[in-house]
């Protein structure tokens, strides 16, 4: 429900694998010990909605990029890092490969 909101008003939402960690052990967790009380396969199920609506994985690289002062990277899927001002795209497609 949360999410849903959050998407409605178009925010930007980034998921690390901890989150989905932590997440997970929650979810599991019977009601008396304070947790969700789901089953693995909801669980697993609802790992599965945020993985597939979040773009963990671009964020995830672009902090890491900065933590390391990397500033460029190559990908295919250039608009995706596009709003990420710290980051230069370089597409595959504007390399040039010298002859041997």
């Amino acid at each position: 429900m949360a999410l849903a909101g959050l998407r409605r008003q178009e925010s930007d939402l980034c998921i690390a694998r901890q989150n989905l960690v932590e997440f997970w052990a929650v979810a599991t967790r019977p009601l008396a010990e304070n947790g969700l009380g789901m089953s693995p396969v909801a669980t697993a199920g609802e790992v599965r909605v945020l993985h597939d609506l979040l773009q963990a994985h671009d964020a995830h690289l672009v902090a890491v990029m900065n933590i390391h002062g990397v500033r460029r990277i190559l990908t295919f899927n250039g608009a995706d890092f596009r709003r990420y001002g710290s980051v230069e795209v370089i597409a595959p497609s504007s390399i040039r490969l010298q002859e041997r």
